[in-house]
């Protein structure tokens, strides 16, 4: 199985639980949005995962952000107001342009475009939707501008311009480009281009798809039944995978900057009393569901559990525009004192990672083990072992850490830092 494969399988054990949810998303772009109908295949995808979408879309051939912010056409279905999404996507070749062309060409109607947005609805979210680089580059501007001339090239300098639209107009990014990236790497036998080499084939499409709902809902869709004609199980389900694990590995590379909120806590125990530090982001209200019948609505709450055992706690964050996210963990309760989290930062020994294994080492044996990235997504979690352990997996650059229960039911926390030079 593929490393990145059998990685992001773990990775998704993040995954929120969360019921149905009905979504609203205006799509505003041109060809790249318009081929093989993409609002619809995020639809129809969505549907498959238990969720609605209510979608609509203007999509002219070539059109810039110029174009759509003087359209009558797009600027009435901006100003029905009624969207929870708003996705702007430009011209294909235009946020890969020079920067001082960028900064001239696309960047001011990119701005006024989500400005009308808001004055329609303040609680919308703008979307920009990263395209790709075209499969060798942009050869009719390569003479003029080098670095495009190049699919990598060209996708560096998409990544910029949309990271940069996004961070100006504080508002999210369907970092679609990053993800068929990744499938080009993994899958190069597979074709995501239509034969122009620019525009996306069915499979292009429905790997878009799978950005964008995970984009929209914050959840995996992997194992989705839903997939267009052409897209073969295999090659659907590993579309599935990459962008579940693109959108929600980095929640905060994308959506940092906008207003969507994000739930996440920590905990720390004496005894069966919990103190719960709340970590979450870009949220004013929170619901705490303890897992033994009791819930509470302060920020940083302290809870009495009657009796020992194993709580699946979740808390909800909520946004002033009502948005919400659910986080949820389960928390091991023990009778004695400060029996589970009393942190010692130097009990993990010999914690390292080197040419793809995982290595580390305690005293004693353990029963409940799990790694966590910088944003504190569960990577893996591993259900008992030795005191010696190691694990054979594709780790990207960045920094972790290893929570590590043992028999006796202490825990020991140890940092892990990954950099491939």
């Amino acid at each position: 199985m593929n490393k990145f494969f059998s990685l992001c399988l773990f990775c998704l054990l993040q995954c929120i639980l969360v019921s149905a949810e009905t979504k609203r998303a205006l799509f505003i772009g041109n060809s790249y949005t318009a081929v093989n109908d993409l609002p619809n295949t995020v639809k129809n995808l969505a549907l498959s995962m238990g969720d609605t979408l209510i979608v609509d879309s203007y999509t002219p051939g070539g059109y810039t952000f110029n174009m759509h912010s003087t359209d009558a056409n797009a600027l009435a279905k901006i100003q029905l107001g009624n969207w929870d999404f708003v996705v702007l996507q430009a011209q294909s070749q235009e946020p890969s342009f020079p920067p001082a062309q960028v900064q001239t060409q696309t960047y001011p109607y990119a701005a006024t475009l989500d400005s009308l947005i808001h004055v329609f609805n303040p609680c919308a979210e703008t979307v920009f939707y990263m395209t790709w680089g075209r499969k060798n580059g942009d050869a009719a501007n390569c003479a003029s501008y080098p670095v495009i001339c190049t699919y990598e090239g060209m996708q560096m300098r998409l990544r910029e311009s949309y990271l940069e639209m996004t961070q100006d107009n504080q508002a999210s990014c369907s970092p679609v480009g990053v993800a068929w990236r990744t499938f080009r790497n993994l899958y190069p036998g597979v074709e995501l281009y239509q034969p122009d080499e620019s525009h996306p084939s069915t499979q292009g499409t429905y790997l878009a798809a799978c950005v964008f709902y995970s984009t929209f809902y914050r959840k995996h869709c992997k194992g989705a039944q839903f997939m267009p004609a052409g897209v073969t199980t295999s090659d659907g389900y590993n579309a599935q995978v990459v962008a579940s694990a693109t959108v929600l590995d980095s929640v905060e590379n994308w959506q940092q900057y906008g207003h969507l909120p994000w739930s996440f806590f920590t905990s720390t125990q004496n005894g069966t009393q919990v103190n719960f530090t709340n970590a979450s982001k870009r949220a004013i209200n929170y619901t705490w569901n303890f897992g033994d019948g009791n819930n509470s609505t302060v920020m940083n709450p302290q809870h009495t559990y009657a009796t020992a055992g194993t709580y699946v706690v979740s808390l909800k964050a909520s946004s002033v525009c009502n948005q919400s996210h659910v986080y949820t963990d389960t928390v091991v309760v023990s009778s004695g004192p400060n029996a589970l989290y009393p942190i010692k930062k130097i009990e993990i020994t010999a914690l390292n990672y080197q040419g793809g294994t995982l290595y580390w080492n305690i005293p004693t044996a353990w029963k409940k083990a799990i790694l966590f990235n910088a944003l504190g997504q569960e990577v893996k979690v591993y259900p008992s072992g030795k005191n010696e352990y190691r694990d054979t997996l594709e780790l990207p650059n960045g920094n972790y850490t290893l929570k590590l229960i043992s028999i006796e039911g202490k825990s020991y926390t140890g940092r892990l830092q990954v950099s491939h030079r």
